[in-house]
């Protein structure tokens, strides 16, 4: 291996990690990180002051371009857009990806979609990636002083949908294994137990399945949700546990076969959000468990 390939491959996390959280999906990450290293192996390297942030800014402004060119398609997508998710091994890991889990998350995601392509691209080199205003800018081909304004602007959009308390994952875990257990017995009162009041559930069919066009709010409404599909799969639903995006989640199967990946917005004491992937595009790379 050349002294080249071994510094992208040694970047290749980092890389990835821009891309995946840009796209909010692999295939896509991956043909960016791809087209990178065709860049990178055309390149007069001997010119790079630093391999690493010339290889940063190919890959952001690859997926900048990538989210203005989805952002039709993305408008017109049939219900809510969630991205592909991340389970165990069927894909890159958190530790592949780089960085904190709850910045690799499916809320953390979904909440970026509220982001321009610039404002997402400088929030994360900022805030997730820790690169400096200088930087950011040179990468957006923006003044420093520009790329701070970006980053303001989407720290605010962002902060009323960041969780306000950290939870123990020992806690998120204990939740989830509650939940699991009264959704595949169907026990009505168990469900409202551990819900929210005004908890949400996000579903994401793609138009290739039955899913829900808006958001569903209220325990009543979401426990009937899961009583009425333990009822109607009986002797055949499975929830289980699963590593979603780095955090605690669960795979519902029915009938042998994956029928949704769900993650969990949790206040320490019951659940708050669901974000439900049902899109079969994006569950492709999910191995059975």
């Amino acid at each position: 291996m050349d002294a080249a390939t071994q510094t992208f491959d040694r970047l290749r996390p980092r890389l990835m990690g821009i891309a995946y959280r840009m796209l909010g999906s692999v295939a896509e990450a991956e043909e960016v990180v791809q087209d990178a290293w065709l860049r990178w192996h055309a390149a007069a390297k001997d010119a790079l002051q630093s391999a690493e942030a010339w290889l940063v800014s190919v890959v952001t402004r690859l997926s900048i371009d990538r989210l203005r060119a989805a952002k039709v398609r993305r408008e017109h997508y049939v219900g809510t857009w969630l991205p592909e998710p991340l389970v165990g091994d069927s894909a890159p890991s958190p530790e592949q990806l780089l960085e904190r889990a709850d910045n690799l998350s499916v809320a953390f995601l979904a909440l970026m979609e509220r982001l321009t392509p610039e404002a997402r691209a400088a929030f994360l080199l900022r805030d997730v990636f820790d690169a400096g205003y200088e930087e950011v800018a040179s990468v957006l081909g923006k003044s420093e002083a520009a790329s701070r304004q970006l980053v303001h602007r989407a720290r605010t959009q962002l902060q009323d949908g960041r969780p306000r308390f950290p939870v123990d994952r020992a806690v998120h875990e204990r939740l989830l294994k509650s939940f699991a257990q009264a959704a595949m017995k169907g026990d009505l009162q168990e469900l409202k137990d551990l819900l929210a009041e005004d908890v949400e559930l996000v579903g994401d069919g793609g138009g290739k399945v039955p899913s829900f066009g808006k958001v569903l709010r209220g325990r009543d409404r979401l426990a009937h949700l899961y009583y009425a599909v333990a009822r109607r799969a009986a002797g055949t639903l499975r929830m289980v546990p699963a590593e979603v995006n780095g955090m605690p989640g669960l795979l519902r199967y029915v009938d042998g076969q994956l029928e949704s990946v769900q993650s969990f917005e949790t206040d320490g004491e019951r659940i708050v959000r669901i974000h439900s992937q049902r899109n079969p595009d994006k569950l492709a790379r999910v191995r059975p468990i």
